[in-house]
């Protein structure tokens, strides 16, 4: 059997407007300068501990242990409850389910916590469609390093994998991991395509299909 590992951020869904309305509302309750929206979708990528970091470095405020855990803990609080500025990225929905429909087994594998991972999910109807997960807050090392990856790899029944992912992050975490990998060009990368490891690129989940069957394919 095949497995397809997708990222979620920037691949499946595009959350980067829910991102920065809760960075806004965690910096104004700060007394923080907000950033613009493209500032802090060139945060996302490497997790929200991570993107407070940047954000506090962006307006020159001191990151003290005390104000990343409570911008984290506030951020977390909106990301797990409000999704009104999140969408799926067209024909993602019926994509999966025809995937899975056809015997291939999905995996997740993300820097977002598991908490907002299973509300988003379940919000968009999805929460039945992954085999395997590892999310920013499991006890591995998040994204670049590969031990999630391998470790939703070793949770699926197949023999063939592909990773689908869309930024800087995902290409290196297929690279290290030694898995083919799925450029999905519309997402969150801010390097130029051919400098990034791929062995496929697409701007549509319609295409997807066409990748899989030629580089992840079901045995005959």
């Amino acid at each position: 059997m095949s497995g397809i590992i997708f990222d979620l951020d920037g691949t499946l869904i595009d959350s980067a407007p829910q991102i920065h309305a809760a960075s806004v509302t965690v910096m104004q309750a700060e007394e923080l300068d907000t950033l613009s929206f493209e500032q802090v979708r060139g945060f996302i990528g490497n997790g929200v501990g991570v993107l407070i970091s940047r954000c506090i470095a962006a307006v020159g405020a001191e990151e003290t242990p005390e104000l990343h855990a409570r911008m984290s803990r506030a951020f977390g609080e909106i990301y797990e409850t409000s999704f009104e500025h999140t969408t799926l990225y067209p024909h993602v929905a019926e994509t999966l389910r025809a995937l899975k429909a056809d015997g291939f087994h999905l995996g997740l594998c993300t820097n977002k916590p598991e908490a907002p991972t299973r509300a988003v999910l379940a919000h968009f109807g999805l929460a039945d469609i992954f085999e395997a997960m590892t999310c920013g807050d499991s006890p591995l090392p998040t994204k670049p390093d590969p031990a999630p990856l391998r470790h939703v790899v070793g949770q699926l029944p197949a023999r063939r994998f592909l990773f689908v992912g869309d930024s800087e992050v995902d290409a290196e975490t297929a690279e290290f991991s030694g898995l083919p990998f799925a450029l999905f060009t519309p997402g969150y990368r801010k390097t130029p395509v051919e400098k990034l490891y791929h062995d496929a690129t697409f701007d549509d989940f319609t295409q997807l299909r066409g990748i899989i069957d030629s580089i992840a394919p079901l045995p005959e």
